[in-house]
């Protein structure tokens, strides 16, 4: 029942402010007074982001900015309208194998981003509606557990990319890679064809991060440990090439954002929607299931970053709804992918110290700039000492510790945590999510089931036996009275107090009934108070 405690805690708190909320909103960092802090945060967030929105928009089948821009308009736009403190929006992996079959389904990718934004509206009809109120439904244990899981996915899948092989895109989640792989032959295909100067870049680029983390030299916000690791592996790699060693690394193995040689070329890099396919069935269906799947991942990172937030702040789903809604119809319409809350950059973004969303913001005009000013210098970038910067993310999401705390909880948290984190790593996100979830519910359920739904308020030995309902009786509750009431011998009293109860399953009603005309046949003194039971079907 603490799961269900803590979702209405949570509801209430929804619907009113604390107290004590006007003396100690002063204590909460602003956008005004932690610049010293989300300014470098966003610096690493555009770093983590920038090859993972290309990445995206290669296993999507969609042109490579497409992915850049559903970047920016996830950091600004959504960064401005939405309520959370750290989230970071953008192109999700978790959306790859939709976008990829949409675009195969309408025919083009203009059809496809009209899908895009439909699904936008979609999502703010959801907002509407107060939809976002699922995201209080997750239990605790599930949401741990999926962090666990995108920490250790972070390292497997980027420990290829620290070596030098970088056949699969970056930001791929799912244990079959399209390159048809799985998450662990791809590790041994990888140990198997190292890159000597990646597996330099990567192991500079780690221990510089583990530097400046255990040393004095965090305090040094204006150069944060993840971009000293990017210029080091960008200074690495210049010195291969320079030396003319067989190290150096291609242009497969650097970061490949799209060059414009002039502003017309640049501004082909964005594409109007297909307006007539509007018009079109299927392009409904598309957008439908783009919308509902991107509110659920969405609705999952804003709890999961949530949790990560050292300020306990609880951020508003329905307005993240909204926010998402508007960021997706203006992505659809300029040309860029769909887009979510997506855990990595937030983690990404909570490690590197933002405080605000301020954070978020900069990255995605941060991702603006360098497009239109210095494309060919973001192509020097290693992918190695990226992927440095999403391994230690990933230990820090996966550290030993949190395994120790949920087994502490006792196994009916571990249990769907751990489960949670093995769905997760062998199939995606919102599969192993889903999983998960059923595996916390069956808990739920099996104590409704197990635990009486009443509380015996006579003394022992009683001639009179006094029994008093809860205030919520469910039907699952139904096994503990008709347990209860199966009991009863010839001759015994019995008094059902069901005053104080707020709501009462109909079946519950329906069982007391049917045992009120057996009572009368077996003997038994039934007197049931507070309660208006139904009247006997009718004879056939």
């Amino acid at each position: 029942m603490n799961w269900l405690d803590s979702v209405v805690k949570r509801l209430s708190q929804a619907q009113r402010k604390p107290a004590t909320a006007a003396a100690s909103v002063s204590r909460l960092p602003t956008m005004a007074n932690s610049v010293r802090e989300d300014a470098p945060a966003s610096m690493v967030v555009f770093l983590v982001a920038l090859p993972l929105c290309l990445g995206i928009a290669l296993a999507s089948g969609a042109p490579l900015f497409s992915g850049v821009i559903a970047g920016i308009v996830g950091g600004i736009v959504v960064g401005l309208l939405s309520g959370s403190h750290l989230m970071v929006s953008g192109p999700a992996a978790g959306l790859t194998a939709i976008v990829v079959s949409a675009i195969a389904t309408l025919g083009s990718f203009p059809a496809f981003l009209m899908a895009v934004v439909i699904a936008g509206l979609v999502q703010v009809a959801l907002a509407g509606l107060r939809a976002g109120v699922i995201g209080y439904y997750f239990p605790s244990s599930v949401i741990r557990g999926m962090l666990a899981a995108i920490g250790l996915i972070l390292i497997l899948k980027q420990v290829p990319h620290a070596v030098g092989w970088d056949k699969d895109f970056e930001g791929d989640e799912s244990f079959v890679q399209p390159d048809g792989d799985t998450t662990f032959t791809a590790i041994d295909h990888a140990l198997h064809a190292i890159q000597p100067g990646a597996l330099l870049i990567a192991a500079v680029a780690l221990a510089l991060l583990v530097l400046w983390d255990k040393t004095g030299l965090k305090r040094l916000k204006l150069m944060p440990g993840p971009l000293v690791a990017v210029l080091a592996g960008v200074g690495i790699n210049l010195a291969l090439k320079h030396s003319g060693s067989s190290w150096t690394l291609l242009a497969e193995h650097l970061v490949q954002l799209p060059v414009a040689t002039s502003a017309g070329e640049f501004f082909s890099f964005f594409t109007l929607p297909d307006f007539s396919a509007a018009l079109r069935a299927d392009t409904w269906r598309v957008a439908v299931t783009l919308g509902v799947v991107a509110s659920l991942e969405t609705l999952l990172s804003l709890e999961a970053t949530d949790r990560m937030d050292t300020h306990k702040r609880e951020s508003p789903p329905n307005r993240e709804l909204l926010a998402q809604g508007v960021g997706n119809t203006l992505s659809g319409l300029v040309g860029g992918l769909p887009l979510t809350g997506v855990i990595v950059r937030s983690a990404a973004n909570v490690d590197a110290g933002a405080q605000t969303k301020l954070s978020a913001i900069l990255h995605g005009v941060l991702l603006v700039l360098a497009a239109v000013t210095i494309p060919g210098l973001l192509n020097e970038i290693p992918l190695a000492s990226l992927a440095a910067i999403l391994l230690y993310t990933g230990f820090k999401l996966a550290h030993p510790r949190i395994l120790r705390s949920m087994w502490g909880q006792g196994w009916k948290q571990f249990t769907p945590f751990a489960v949670t984190i093995a769905a997760i790593l062998l199939t995606d996100l919102l599969i192993g999510i889903t999983v998960g979830l059923a595996v916390a519910f069956a808990f739920i359920l099996f104590d409704e089931i197990r635990f009486d739904c009443f509380t015996v308020t006579s003394a022992p030995g009683s001639v009179l036996r006094r029994v008093q309902l809860q205030e919520q009786v469910s039907f699952l509750n139904k096994a503990s009275l008709a347990r209860l009431l199966a009991s009863l011998k010839t001759g015994d009293r019995l008094e059902i107090d069901g005053s104080r109860c707020r709501v009462i399953h109909h079946d519950v009603l329906e069982h007391l009934a049917d045992f009120r005309q057996q009572a009368l046949e077996r003997g038994v003194d039934l007197r049931i108070v507070g309660i208006e039971l139904p009247p006997p079907p009718p004879a056939h």
